[in-house]
């Protein structure tokens, strides 16, 4: 029901993992580094093809670190029985998206921790093969290279600032303190805007300086940090604005119902391009089955259309969480985070009473703004 910018690469203790386009343009970007600058710098008499294979193979490496780091996460998580929806890899590095917040100060104090105390172990047994293999300069230099990155990785992940593993150990400390989860979600959102800017600030300084790529970078990940603060700050303000309102407030009745037998051929020509809606209700025998939205169609070759039916590629409503009209909107916008899902359908004793979409908070908070 969402529309996927990356590609799933399996699964590990039933968590999705997934690889960002954007993680293939760093991969690439790494690679050159190590293998035209960083590794010819220290090593003047290696071939070509060394370059190459050790730089792309310490990429990966690096990244399967990465990997390891948000998995130590993903395992506090499911500690605390808080369900991790996925882990990405991406341009910054990577992000277990755990699909609730955690309930006490404590249970986000060691799932935040739990990341670079994993770096800082990877680290270490990098600097131990490094030494074992310092006969071997190949493997050596590799090493040596992980333990490097791998403990600056930590260490910049400590740094307080929302939304780093820092600035959720220090909002777990605030948290704790001041009994207050809003506040500490505040102040830490607030030093992550700090920090934002000081490292565009420091990006653009080191960029003056002539170290383009290096600076370039930096500025990149204080705009990330300044981008995720806000939206964090963003994400506390709507929660306060819908606060007291019902699904059935800002849910939609654009919907239609369609027969279970119908072809995509039939729905796209008669229902599609007729009634111009994006949701649609399955029937079969009177029952409502299935929820039917435009990406559902995607992934059909249009020689197909005309021998598919909607209920080949509908998503079955018994794997569908739904909505009921007097639910809270607030925890029916955190249910769509945890089924990671753009819109839900709403029932009542059994019957479709609208669809709640993304959209539809959005525009129910424009019309609440208006009527202030």
């Amino acid at each position: 029901m969402n529309k996927h910018n990356h590609v799933r690469i399996g699964k590990i203790k039933g968590i999705p993992l997934n690889l960002d386009y954007s993680w293939f343009i760093v991969f690439i970007l790494i690679t050159w580094i190590l293998a035209g600058s960083y590794f010819p710098s220290q090593f003047k008499n290696w071939s070509v093809f060394s370059y190459w294979s050790i730089g792309a193979l310490t990429s990966i490496l690096f990244f399967v670190s990465v990997l390891l780091h948000e998995l130590a996460h993903s395992a506090l998580a499911i500690h605390y029985k808080l369900k991790v929806r996925k882990i990405t890899l991406f341009i910054f590095g990577g992000i277990a998206e755990i699909s609730e917040e955690p309930k006490k100060p404590i249970q986000e104090f060691w799932i935040a921790s739990a990341g670079p105390i994993a770096s800082f172990i990877i680290a270490l047994l990098s600097y131990i093969i490094a030494k074992v293999f310092s006969g071997n300069e190949q493997f050596h230099a590799m090493f040596q290279y992980l333990f490097e990155i791998n403990f600056i990785l930590a260490i910049f992940n400590l740094v307080p600032g929302f939304p780093l593993d820092g600035g959720r150990v220090f909002r777990a400390i605030i948290w704790a303190v001041t009994k207050d989860y809003k506040k500490a979600t505040a102040i830490s959102a607030a030093t992550g805007k700090f920090f934002g800017f000081f490292f565009i600030l420091l990006g653009f300084f080191i960029l003056m300086k002539g170290d383009v790529i290096d600076g370039i970078w930096i500025a990149f990940i204080g705009w990330f940090l300044e981008t995720a603060s806000v939206a964090q700050v963003q994400r506390q303000v709507i929660s306060e604005l819908l606060k007291g309102h019902t699904v059935q407030d800002a849910m939609g009745k654009s919907f239609a119902l369609l027969p279970y037998d119908t072809t995509i051929q039939e729905f796209i020509e008669n229902d599609l391009l007729v009634r111009h809606r994006r949701f649609f209700i399955i029937e079969k025998d009177g029952n409502n089955i299935g929820f039917l939205t435009l990406h559902s169609i995607q992934n059909v070759p249009k020689d197909e259309w005309s021998t598919t039916t909607v209920s080949e590629i509908m998503t079955p409503l018994l794997k569908l969480k739904t909505l009921k009209p007097n639910d809270d909107l607030v925890g029916a916008l955190k249910e769509m985070d945890t089924e990671g899902v753009n819109q839900l359908p709403v029932f009542e004793n059994n019957e479709i009473m609208g669809i709640l979409s993304r959209e539809n908070i959005i525009t129910y908070l424009s019309r609440m703004h208006k009527n202030s």
